[in-house]
């Protein structure tokens, strides 16, 4: 489970610009499992070089780390993944990935600071790895979403299904994204913005 923060909880407020010449910024989580895609996500939407801090995946990390849905990954990100992304004229995205390790999720607090919204990216070969990502969120109050990332071989179900085997509440967003495509990620990402703003302006 992953440890509840130690700080007292904050509420980011959604950054304001009165003048067309000012850009705005926020600053977007994109949490979930190990090997659910976040670094793919951020890597593909991103307009300069993400920063990845990976490390390979070896022998003796496949003892705790359960690579069965994706024996094809070689490396995982055991700080952050960052990228940039200029959604509108006046307002840029800056995205964090987390990392999806049990034994680095004492990262999260760091890498969630500050953030107005949170991606929840789950694999459905994979549900039970979601759960730690969607309590954390809940916990805080910070506004999430939640996207099932479409892999090729992973089976399809109904969103209502998913919501319900998740426990997630009926105002919180679910959709498909498919972490390789930009104009799919793009979309996931305009959804969390927009619903964080609804959210914050509240």
């Amino acid at each position: 489970m992953i440890e509840a923060p130690r700080g007292p909880v904050t509420t980011p407020t959604w950054p304001s610009h009165s003048s067309p010449d000012r850009s705005a910024s926020a600053k977007i989580v994109i949490a979930g499992g190990f090997g659910v895609g976040k670094t793919t996500l951020v890597g593909t939407v991103s307009e300069i070089v993400p920063l990845r801090t990976e490390a390979m995946v070896t022998d003796t990390s496949t003892d705790v780390d359960n690579i069965t849905a994706t024996p094809q990954k070689v490396s995982t990100t055991v700080a952050m993944d960052f990228g940039r992304l200029t959604l509108a004229d006046d307002l840029i995205l800056y995205l964090f990935g987390t990392p999806g390790q049990q034994r680095f999720w004492f990262m999260w607090d760091d890498v969630v600071r500050g953030s107005v919204g949170a991606i929840v990216l789950i694999d459905t070969r994979r549900l039970d790895d979601s759960f730690a990502a969607v309590d954390y969120f809940e916990f805080r109050g910070l506004p999430f979403i939640v996207a099932v990332n479409e892999f090729d071989t992973a089976p399809r179900y109904p969103m209502d299904d998913i919501r319900a085997a998740l426990a997630i509440a009926s105002e919180v967003p679910i959709m498909c994204v498919d972490a390789r495509d930009r104009a799919s990620v793009k979309n996931c990402l305009l959804e969390i913005t927009a619903y964080a703003l609804h959210i914050l302006s509240r």
